[in-house]
């Protein structure tokens, strides 16, 4: 069977801090129909996103393009409460590297370089529009305190 070349236009929003001011965007890499396969996160420099955490999905992080810290918070049970564990991992386009965050793991994002980083995330579901409350939003304090959401 011969495929038709075509072309498709993609969605790309552009993603904003607490404060309101924008620190980069959000661009579809790939879908098949509803769901979002492959995106790319990009933050302009010495800007953070997140924390947040997703109760489905997982991510895989790749960064092609400046150099980003992960930051993580592992949710661990001690005496009956939730505490989370930080954890920090430098993701840098210059060393690739893969980083594989389990899901209910909340995340925040540093661009820690001089110039835009692009982060690339292959989650695991795919990004589904119809799932809702998937993504939960934290502050630090939040996580420090251990609230769970």
């Amino acid at each position: 069977m011969i495929k038709e070349i075509k072309i498709e236009s993609v969605k790309k929003v552009k993603t904003l801090d607490l404060e309101g001011r924008e620190n980069g965007f959000l661009q579809e890499l790939f879908k098949e129909g509803e769901k979002t396969v492959v995106y790319l996160s990009a933050a302009k420099p010495g800007a953070f996103k997140g924390y947040h955490l997703h109760r489905v999905r997982a991510a895989r992080y790749v960064c092609i393009k400046g150099k980003m810290k992960i930051i993580l918070y592992k949710p661990r049970r001690l005496n009956g409460k939730v505490k989370y564990e930080l954890e920090e991992h430098i993701l840098d386009s210059s060393q690739p590297s893969r980083l594989f965050i389990p899901n209910n793991t909340a995340t925040g994002l540093v661009n820690i370089g001089e110039e835009e980083a692009w982060l690339i995330n292959y989650p695991d579901p795919p990004y589904d529009p119809n799932l809702k409350d998937e993504q939960v939003e934290y502050t630090k304090e939040e996580l420090e305190r251990g609230v769970v959401k």
